[in-house]
């Protein structure tokens, strides 16, 4: 790699396989605009390969992009690296749980934000420039989020291939998400799937969510209780199967069940008397997920220091969901196993409709003589 008043050779790495030219400039020189890289390509300026390339022809790995001197826009230069803190860069450390290659794991603690906002400026995204090698190196990027209150799981992308690996994979819905949960009373039945579809709450600026039956998006929760103490409180396993906006806070206040600590959702029941905190009893347990290098990422964060001492103090023995994890659905029919099930469901209707005109047939008095 040489400076931009040369003319630069780049070679696509195996993370840039199969995306779109300019979508690699995007990732790679996003201080080049989208007008320029469309001239150099139609001036013969961009080579892949020692050829004349479009800026919507698909790269692959290996092969060498020769781009031409200079082309940086005015005020759009590389996004510089964050200068941190010592204390920035130890608290993103003091987070970390598991890292490869395509991936870093945190265990976000309760009250942190994900993202910045309006009044929030202390957040995860904030400090991912930690996590960065050289002012060279792609910046880690988010690819879910977790409420601010709720701790746990939350996997941050290390390059652009693997953020949009993992976001296929959340929006699929194939990543398996298991949240543990604290809620006020027991539910009567132990296990099930919660549906009810939920929207924006008017009057309340899109900060807080309902069940809305008629305009709402389908939103369905799998959950489990664990262990309970008494009927004051329950220990849910909970498996979001949609990721809707606070969907398990609102599922649970909806059950008549609130999270323990959610007085956004419960109200002043979420609150128990005692010792138990007042904070938020939510976290992102487990997550599993497919690995770009292959195989599956599994990772487990331990509890919060609040949530611990509610369940040793409630007598909850965390092994007792490790030891028995929430059954999977079963795998989803190919399109032939579904006619296969098809014809045998017509074939046993069709024997069981012959059934009857035989028994009529049959009848004392009505059957007819013997063919010869």
């Amino acid at each position: 790699m040489t400076g931009a008043d040369e003319v630069r050779q780049f070679a696509v790495a195996s993370d840039d396989d199969g995306i779109r030219l300019d979508r690699w400039f995007k990732r790679h020189l996003p201080q080049i605009g989208f007008a320029t890289i469309s001239r150099w390509a139609r001036t013969g300026q961009i080579r892949v390969d020692g050829k004349r390339a479009r800026p919507e022809d698909r790269l692959l790995a290996g092969q060498q992009i020769r781009v031409p001197p200079g082309g940086d826009t005015p005020g759009r230069p590389r996004p510089a690296r964050r200068a941190l803190t010592d204390d920035q860069i130890a608290e993103a450390r003091a987070m970390l749980i598991f890292e490869n290659e395509a991936a870093l794991v945190l265990n976000k603690p309760p009250g942190l934000a994900t993202q910045g906002g309006t009044n929030t400026h202390s957040h995860v995204d904030g400090l991912l420039d930690a996590f960065m090698d050289s002012d060279e190196a792609p910046r880690p990027r988010l690819v879910h989020r977790l409420d601010k209150d709720t701790s746990g799981v939350l996997l941050i992308a290390r390059t652009p291939g693997s953020a949009a690996f993992f976001s296929r994979r959340f929006s699929g819905r194939s990543a398996k998400k298991i949240y543990w949960a604290l809620v006020v009373g027991v539910p009567d039945i132990r296990q099930g799937v919660i549906e009810a579809p939920l929207a924006k709450q008017p009057g309340s600026g899109g900060e807080k969510m309902h069940v809305d039956h008629e305009g709402g998006q389908p939103a369905r929760t799998k959950y489990r209780v664990v262990e309970s103490a008494g009927g004051k409180v329950a220990w849910l396993e909970l498996q979001p199967m949609t990721g809707r906006t606070h969907q398990l806070r609102v599922h649970c206040a909806a059950m008549g069940h609130p999270i323990v600590g959610d007085g956004k959702y419960g109200g002043k029941d979420a609150f128990l008397t005692g010792s138990i905190s007042r904070k938020m009893h939510l976290h992102a347990r487990r997550l599993v997920i497919d690995d770009p290098q292959g195989g599956k990422l599994d990772v487990t964060a331990p509890l919060p220091e609040h949530f611990a001492a509610s369940m040793a103090q409630l007598g909850f023995d965390e092994k007792q969901s490790d030891a028995t994890p929430m059954r999977d659905d079963p795998p989803p029919k190919s399109r032939e196993e579904k006619k296969q099930q098809a014809r045998q469901h017509a074939k046993q209707y069709r024997k069981a409709q012959r059934a009857p005109r035989r028994a009529r047939g049959a009848a004392p008095g009505k059957a007819g003589k013997p063919r010869r």
